[in-house]
């Protein structure tokens, strides 16, 4: 089965960053799945963050261009109907953005998104680096996700680094950065927010 399918009633591995594999959907599944949202064009940086220590273990970028992709770097997050491509996930409307939050989001772990508007060129040269960097290797989604920030015009001052609070702490240093943090209470199994996930979206919800 896929690495990215949600394998109901089996755990899922709770480190955030997985595995590195080369996927690739075919055209017509991804076509069919974009998304274009009719807002301002923007960047998020979602950070997982250990709700103990406050540690981060994860970091991915929503990018809103000309469609609208999150670069999950090595990431566990994925279902059968949301198309990859090398860490690019393909359709991400606010109903699947909701999914990839509260799949995150639990008892252990609480996740925070940065986002700031930015200029369609800004986003545009964000979604062909996400587009082009090929799938990241285990551990590695921080560094990966702050090498291509630091490619964009306005983000120069961010340091490529493995570790998330970093990151998150350089990003937060950018005029106009609006912090939202999200908290969930589900157990510490992120199978269950899978499975729910995986019936929400069956039902259609």
């Amino acid at each position: 089965m896929h690495r990215r399918t949600f394998i109901l009633g089996a755990p899922v591995a709770l480190a955030a960053c997985g595995g590195g594999d080369p996927v690739w959907a075919p055209d017509e599944i991804v076509n069919a799945a974009v998304y274009r949202s009719t807002g301002e064009r923007s960047l998020t940086l979602y950070t997982m963050r250990n709700v103990g220590s406050g540690s981060g273990a994860h970091s991915s970028l929503l990018v809103d261009a000309s469609q609208r992709v999150m670069f999950d770097p090595a990431g566990t997050f994925g279902h059968a109907t949301i198309p990859e491509r090398n860490d690019v996930l393909f359709g991400m409307n606010p109903r699947v953005e909701d999914y990839y939050v509260s799949y995150h989001a639990r008892s252990s772990f609480f996740v925070e998104g940065q986002r700031i508007t930015v200029s369609s060129t800004v986003a545009e040269r964000a979604l062909r680096l996400v587009m082009s960097n090929g799938a990241v290797a285990k551990a590695a989604c921080t560094k990966a996700t702050s090498a291509i920030l630091q490619q964009l015009p306005g983000f120069e001052s961010i340091d490529r680094t493995y570790f998330p609070n970093k990151l998150r702490d350089d990003f937060a240093k950018i005029p106009s950065v609006v912090l939202t943090e999200y908290r969930e209470n589900d157990a510490d199994d992120k199978s269950i927010a899978a499975a729910e996930i995986d019936a929400a979206i069956r039902a259609g919800r």
